[in-house]
């Protein structure tokens, strides 16, 4: 059958273990081909070249976005691709090829990023949608570095695999992002090769602008869709889990096994993210299945997502949330009774680009959880201009997660776990469809929370 599947940053670092638990496991001759590897970058890559995800510790992106000598860091980055380079040598890598192609596309980058900075330099042209530019060239080189790399190894170990660079670098047509995948697939007999494809598509309405670092995810969708494969899978350097085994301890949580894209969307909506969720959409509307392995344990099947999978037990699949939040409490006596008071509000969060993934009201005031990150000052200021009291607090967000989670006792469980553990609950709130059960807690009883909540359903191996 035919399959679409990603590999991500950190498995592709690894990738003496990509070839033995993914690409070769069990397989040989015809049977190794009638599948299409979307690749990231090797680790860090693309944090060196734009910043660090985590940290925001500026990378190549940020000497451009200050108008500041970017060639040598460029150039660095160039130097440690090559470095890189050396430790898949003992797999097959040509180094001599590889370090041309790298250096050539580095090269090559440089020379656009130059003509765009003098461009910017010149005060004529927006510099929203230059710097845009350098950052979809910058984050384009980081895939077709490892998509390059993987398709040399193979072809030294006798496979044929095909190099499908959606990058567009040579490449000056105005193609949408799904017109450039559609035409570099058209006319590959699946049947008779492995495909590796660029994590990054070129395409008019820039990757990067409408999806920022969750764009390898987005190809991966758009590429399933295009083809219609049999099955979707994302191999990570971990199972999709009942809990953070970080934080529970792996003993005493397990793999989900079976769920569907709405709890899918619910994990994204609090950072636990299976798939990101607008690539996640696409494949939900198609009927493609989506199963997450992981890459160190090749043996076992992953979790399978489905479009209309229902558990048959009533029960928590997933345990998680985020101590990376503030509450925000918007209290009025003007509120009660008062048709579409909330509108107004919620034009304040629209203006200023702000989503909110919890709400609870009551007769005079409205509680919302933001992300800490999106806590901007214009925005409080907004909000006091126009009601009584507002009050901003750091909170943490634990959610009760599953397909088929409505059975009668269960929050006064989790309630009641949280009590025993001496948590207390700040807000708590859940829609009727009853998938995802929120609360919100002291910022410093995050971890506790978690651990009670789970030790309480037993989501264990």
């Amino acid at each position: 059958m035919l399959t679409v599947e990603k590999i991500g940053g950190t498995s592709m670092t690894a990738f003496a273990d990509v070839l033995q638990n993914i690409i070769f496991h069990g397989r040989q001759g015809q049977a190794l081909y009638n599948r299409i590897f979307v690749v990231s970058a090797y680790a860090n890559v693309t944090n060196w070249l734009l910043e660090n995800k985590k940290t925001g510790a500026p990378g190549v992106y940020h000497h451009i976005t200050q108008n500041q000598e970017f060639r040598a860091a460029l150039q660095e980055v160039a130097a440690k691709l090559k470095e890189l380079n050396t430790h898949y040598a003992p797999l097959g890598l040509d180094l001599a090829a590889a370090d041309a192609f790298i250096q050539q596309r580095i090269d090559q980058a440089q020379a656009y990023l130059e003509s765009l900075t003098n461009v910017l330099a010149s005060g004529y042209v927006n510099s929203y949608n230059i710097l845009q530019a350098a950052r979809e060239i910058l984050a384009s080189i980081g895939e077709a570095h490892s998509a390059f790399n993987s398709v040399n190894i193979l072809r030294s170990k006798g496979v044929n695999a095909t190099l499908v660079d959606l990058s567009g670098f040579d490449d000056a047509r105005a193609l949408t992002i799904d017109e450039r995948i559609q035409q570099a697939f058209a006319g590959i007999n699946f049947a008779d090769t492995i495909c590796i494809a660029t994590g990054y598509t070129k395409g008019v309405e820039g990757i990067m602008r409408e999806f920022d670092r969750g764009y390898s995810e987005v190809t991966f969708s758009k590429i399933a869709v295009a083809v219609q494969p049999q099955e979707a899978i994302i191999h990570k350097e971990y199972h999709l889990c009942s809990a953070d085994p970080m934080m529970v301890g792996i003993d005493h949580c397990r793999p989900v096994g079976f769920t569907n894209y709405d709890v899918a969307d619910q994990l994204a909506d609090v950072g636990m993210e299976a798939i990101h969720p607008k690539a996640s959409k696409p494949l939900e509307i198609n009927a493609i299945d989506l199963r997450i392995k992981n890459t160190f344990e090749p043996e076992h099947p992953g979790t399978l997502i489905t479009r209309d999978y229902v558990s048959d037990e009533k029960h928590v699949e997933v345990i998680t949330g985020t101590e990376k939040v503030v509450i925000i409490d918007i209290y009025d006596p003007l509120m009660v009774g008062a048709a579409g008071f909330d509108l107004h509000l919620m034009q304040a969060f629209y203006d200023l680009g702000v989503s909110y993934i919890f709400k609870a009201t009551s007769a005079n005031s409205i509680s919302l959880v933001i992300w800490q990150k999106d806590l901007k000052p214009s925005l409080v200021e907004v909000l006091e201009a126009k009601y009584e009291k507002v009050t901003v607090e750091n909170v943490a967000l634990v959610c009760l997660i599953g397909s088929n989670i409505d059975r009668t006792g269960l929050l006064a469980q989790a309630a009641g776990a949280l009590s025993e553990a001496g948590i207390n609950i700040r807000s708590a709130g859940f829609a009727l469809r009853k998938v995802n059960i929120q609360f919100v807690i002291g910022r410093e009883d995050y971890k506790p929370a978690i651990i009670a909540l789970n030790k309480s359903f037993e989501l264990a191996r």
